[in-house]
């Protein structure tokens, strides 16, 4: 990437500030400021985000802060007095003042280096998905809401950047391109990026329009889009939904969208991404052939690279999915699986939400959910946009017996997410959460939406055989029995308590004795 400002080139592949054919020569942290003001050239950097972004986050005096400012300025040709370049706000922090220009790298001016080696081919590009949100587009009447077009898709950025699965373009690159956009292909050869967001916000009082468009930058293929409508008095409420339901669709649609791509091309060429995103596909069809599949994607996704943490999380999410379902012939060794691929993923990247998430999860197998809760909250506290975080939330919370604390996950999960894959465990867990609180009307209701949900295992409509006995509906207890013995036959009380610990001893026994009275034997040989 080259960001071009008054005669002056930062070339950030190179490493390097040019003037004309002269390279200029930056102690490493002036060039680290430097590049962070350049990629940030149209807001205020405050010294605290300096600090973090290059120091990270270590204590730093404002001496040592002025001292990197004055070097940069001297390299500059510039000083305190003038700050042709660099603005000094006092109190706030710094601007690079300058019109920046971005462009796709190029050959440097000037005779080659001598130690450049030529190379046959090019190194491979970074099969990461990475994405460019752009600021949107305003129509209408904006009034005093005119800098939500830019504040929408900067907390977009910011959002996203806590994700640890795709790389987000900084708001100072990606803040270059703004409507109309006439060409996809420009944008991703100087951003270098597989996918684009953009979006119009549309302000004709009293009403507000807010549109979103994902697309893949390779094709110009529009991948998903969606429209929030609502007033103009709501337009910070629907701001916050925006965020939320932009962050839950690329969750959904990347990895589809990858997955897809990844089936075209030759096995011999799919990279550890490529393993995984097709992995993901077969591991929510949540059957024992598919989680194989999944379980071998995924594996294949760590060998090519061993420090690729979300295929090790993937991994243990796999490992899980045969221990909890019993599909494994060997369940503790499954359990220990499970428990090993994501200690392996947090070992690699503490950050990530999904790694916290199998890790939470991992300690269900042992018959311990309370013991997971704080790596889940851990979870959605890394990526508040983290649907699945809430949902195991929520099931250990219904474990715990908690009603209504699950109700409230529940509730945010399936707003940030509601095409998730785990929806049919999202209504059964509701369910469960009416039924610790004595709604047996409720709890009917929605196990028997999750059990109906595609995607729902045997033990989902086990409890709906189960809550319908409990309320007295016999003939639908039976119906789900016979759903349930029809795909699984060797299930049981025993699998069942096996899989959902409930601690309320009286809440138990109520499920035991449901069960008991349609037929499940206590356990099966």
């Amino acid at each position: 990437m080259q960001y071009g400002f008054d005669g002056f080139i930062l070339d950030l592949d190179r490493g390097e500030l040019r003037c004309g054919v002269e390279v200029l020569q930056l102690e490493p942290m002036t060039f680290a400021v430097l590049s962070h003001l350049v990629q940030n050239a149209d807001r205020l950097v405050s010294k605290d985000e300096l600090i973090e972004k290059v120091w990270d986050g270590r204590f730093i005096s404002d001496a040592a802060v002025s001292t990197v400012i004055k070097s940069l300025r001297r390299v500059l040709g510039d000083d305190g007095k003038q700050q042709r370049y660099v603005r000094t706000v006092h109190g706030r922090g710094f601007r690079l003042v300058s019109e920046v220009r971005v462009s796709a790298p190029a050959e440097a001016a000037g005779p080659p280096a001598a130690d450049t080696v030529p190379v046959d081919d090019p190194p491979p590009a970074d099969p990461t998905p990475s994405i460019a949100v752009l600021p949107f587009t305003l129509v209408g009447s904006p009034d005093a809401f005119s800098a939500i077009a830019d504040a929408i898709p900067g907390e977009l950025i910011s959002t996203l950047s806590r994700l640890r699965w795709i790389k987000v373009i900084a708001r100072g690159s990606s803040f270059r391109f703004r409507a109309p956009i006439e060409n996809f292909e420009t944008i991703r050869a100087v951003l270098g990026v597989s996918y684009i967001l953009s979006g119009e916000i549309e302000m004709l009082a009293p009403s507000l329009g807010i549109t979103v468009e994902l697309v893949d930058a390779r094709s110009a293929q529009v991948i998903w889009g969606d429209r929030l409508s609502g007033r103009i008095d709501d337009v910070h409420d629907m701001r916050e939904a925006i965020v939320a339901l932009v962050i839950s669709a690329l969750e959904l649609h990347i990895p589809q969208h990858e997955a897809q791509l990844a089936r075209l091309r030759s096995p011999s060429d799919l990279d550890a991404w490529s393993f995984y995103h097709i992995g993901l596909q077969h591991a929510y069809r949540f059957n024992r052939t598919d989680n194989a599949r999944a379980s071998d994607y995924f594996r294949r996704a760590t060998e090519l690279d061993p420090y690729f943490a979300r295929a090790h999380a993937a991994r243990s999410f796999a490992s899980f999915q045969a221990a909890f379902l019993r599909y494994s012939a060997d369940d503790a060794a499954a359990v220990e699986d499970a428990r090993r691929h994501a200690e392996r993923s947090l070992e690699l990247d503490p950050m990530d939400p999904f790694a916290n998430f199998n890790f939470g999860r991992a300690h269900w197998l042992r018959g311990d959910p309370a013991a997971g809760q704080a790596w889940l909250e851990r979870s959605v506290s890394l990526s508040p946009s983290f649907a699945q975080g809430f949902y195991a939330h929520a099931w250990a919370d219904v474990m715990a017996g908690d009603g209504a604390a699950a109700l409230d996950n529940l509730g945010k999960a399936v707003r940030l997410s509601p095409l998730d894959p785990f929806l049919y465990a999202m209504m059964s867990a509701r369910g469960m959460a009416h039924f610790h609180m004595g709604d047996m009307d409720a709890a009917t209701l929605w196990a028997e939406r999750g059990a109906g949900t595609p995607g729902a295992h045997y033990l989902i409509s086990a409890f709906a055989a189960a809550i319908n006995e409990a309320a007295g509906n016999h003939a639908q207890a039976l119906y789900w029995t016979e759903k349930t013995m029809h795909r699984r036959q060797d299930a049981s009380i025993e699998t069942f308590f096996s899989a959902f610990p409930f601690r309320d001893a009286a809440r138990k026994k109520i499920l035991r004795d449901a069960l008991a009275a349609v037929g499940f034997p206590e356990r099966t040989s």
